[in-house]
């Protein structure tokens, strides 16, 4: 078989499947968040309580969390690119049905339905990456997925916003299921197949592999840093939505829409963070970035509108740091199974997200933003306790076989 130029072992990855990458990563999370920039209208439709808005964007992560480890093991057994590439195909399908809803509880159903499908993109393509690159072209490829995932949960969101001012959200939502649709084309296109993948069909050596994961000192600090992450990502940006929409701020869908654009910054920031994991290796890297994060929660609780962008941005830029550095590490480390090494990382992850977006929403019921704030500060602690504690400290990434 003709190998693709796009994938050649001794050389770095090539700028089409750097930008191949970064499209799979933001067409994942396209859909993920979107539905925060509309929240504040959706509680007026459906007559919604901020805990039931906090499931509604919760509903999709819930169902990530669910799929990620099994669809880990089932990509392990039969491949990495028509996984991805028909992932993007099926998400399709439950975003054009969101705009069918008629009530909260449907909307809860097709946000579900959407969750089943995104580990298959995510969780696969991070096994694709580990298994075909090593060293500093791994890092390089993580950080334009993760630059590319941080522009999808961006976009999305933006998109939105401004769509619902023009069109509605429920036509809106037709336009983000067509882009999923041109998504999964452009990947099927340009995604070179997989040259290094070895099938692992044997369920009872997955589940040996799953147990020897669990007890991976690599994989469960991952994991908890992971969950960490997420908990303060969708709580912050979940329910930062209805401070700004009440007084006295009062912001519209497309001015909330607006806010998201300190997302930007991670597309910046995610790749330079290669820089900082070669040069101080995860742990030292994930430590600062935590505390970055911590500074920016704590700017929100300022009054005027343009401390509070500016704290989002610090906060987001600290995560996206965390992110980066966290699925490096686990890439880099684990050596079988790297699928379902993944699988459990966003089990993990999204478990996470799951829980900002519930707690997060009886915090801010009964205590508004400032009591949301210091939940998120109690997670973002935990994040630092991790990182301090359970991260394996090494030297250069790039020349070490641990991160």
């Amino acid at each position: 078989m003709q190998k693709s130029p796009l994938l050649q072992p001794t050389n770095s990855p090539s700028l089409m499947l750097k930008i191949t990458v970064g499209m799979i990563g933001m067409f994942a999370f396209l859909q993920v968040y979107s539905i925060q920039a509309v929240l504040p209208v959706l509680m007026v439709d459906f007559s919604a309580t901020e805990v039931q808005a906090g499931m509604i964007v919760g509903a999709t992560v819930m169902a990530i969390a669910i799929m990620s480890p099994f669809l880990g093991m089932l990509s392990d057994a039969v491949g990495r690119k028509s996984f991805i590439v028909g992932a993007l195909l099926f998400l399709a399908i439950p975003t054009a049905l969101i705009a069918q809803s008629p009530s909260i509880g449907w909307m809860g159903l097709w946000r579900f339905m959407q969750g089943l499908s995104v580990p298959g993109i995510t969780v696969v393509t991070i096994a694709y990456i580990g298994e075909e690159f090593e060293g500093s072209d791994l890092t390089k490829l993580m950080s334009f997925y993760v630059s590319g995932s941080v522009l999808g949960g961006f976009m999305g969101r933006f998109l939105l916003g401004h769509l619902h001012e023009f069109i509605g959200w429920r036509h809106g939502y037709y336009v983000m299921a067509v882009m999923t649709l041109i998504g999964a084309l452009w990947v099927g296109k340009s995604l070179p197949s997989s040259r290094r993948f070895v099938a692992n069909p044997n369920f009872r050596s997955a589940l040996q592999t799953l147990g020897d994961h669990l007890t991976n000192r690599y994989v469960v600090t991952a994991c908890l840093l992971g969950f960490c992450v997420l908990f303060s990502l969708v709580g912050c940006f979940t329910f930062i939505n209805l401070h700004l929409a009440n007084s006295p701020y009062s912001l519209s869908t497309g001015q909330l829409a607006n806010i998201f654009a300190v997302y930007l910054i991670g597309v910046v920031i995610t790749p330079l963070s290669t820089t900082l994991l070669s040069r101080f290796g995860s742990a030292r890297t994930v430590r600062v970035a935590v505390m970055i994060s911590i500074l920016g929660v704590l700017m929100t609780l300022l009054t005027p509108l343009w401390a509070i962008v500016v704290g989002l941005a610090i906060m987001s830029s600290g995560v996206f740091i965390t992110q980066a550095a966290t699925i490096s590490y686990i890439a880099v480390n684990v050596k079988t199974g790297r699928s379902l090494a993944s699988g459990i990382y966003y089990m993990a992850y999204y478990a996470g997200g799951t829980m900002g977006a519930w707690l997060c929403g009886l915090a801010y019921a009964r205590g508004d933003w400032s009591l949301t704030v210091w939940l998120l500060l109690l997670v973002q602690v935990l994040a630092l306790l991790v990182a301090s504690f359970g991260m394996i400290k090494t030297k250069r990434l790039a020349k070490s076989q641990s991160a």
